[in-house]
């Protein structure tokens, strides 16, 4: 598994930085992972951008105050949707492994149902790697990067112009 970057804490620094710096770490390192997640040779790769997603939705919600309403609500919604994608591509991933370990503890007479069984689960394989192809495709679309890049921009912004404000 990935490890997540080691991200400085700095306790002076306006929680409004802090949320877009941590941001844009964490969605360099969701994107970083979306070359070949689409393998089924090689399971970790969507594990490892399932992980990154829900790290980086966790920041998304820690630092929600920080961000324009309208634009995190959408950002925030589409990350959901490549997390929900990304698990159903990534269930069947961690059954075929465990039925492929079963089965290497049983006969070769009794190997035949759990066969059946991992079939099954390469379908749905097949079907989740359809789903994430899709909800991929849409989020390069939607341009789910730049969106996220703009939202730790605008967390910036909204922290300078606080410290302009008279007190």
């Amino acid at each position: 598994m990935a490890k997540a970057a080691e991200i400085a804490v700095d306790p002076d620094e306006p929680f409004a930085l802090a949320g877009a710096r941590i941001v844009r770490v964490r969605a360099d390192e969701l994107f970083s992972h979306g070359d070949e997640v689409l393998d089924t040779a090689d399971i970790e790769r969507v594990h490892d951008m399932r992980v990154a997603s829900r790290r980086l939705r966790a920041v998304l919600e820690i630092f929600a105050v920080c961000f324009p309403g309208s634009e995190y609500a959408g950002v925030l919604k589409d990350v959901k949707v490549l997390a929900d994608a990304l698990g159903e591509r990534r269930d069947p991933d961690v059954h075929i492994a465990a039925l492929d370990a079963f089965a290497r503890a049983l006969t070769p007479a009794q190997r035949g149902g759990v066969k059946r069984l991992v079939e099954e689960q390469r379908e749905l394989q097949a079907a989740g790697n359809q789903a994430l192809a899709a909800a991929l495709g849409r989020m390069a679309e939607r341009g789910l990067r730049e969106r996220l890049l703009a939202l730790a921009d605008a967390a910036e912004g909204e922290d300078e112009d606080e410290e302009d404000e008279p007190a």
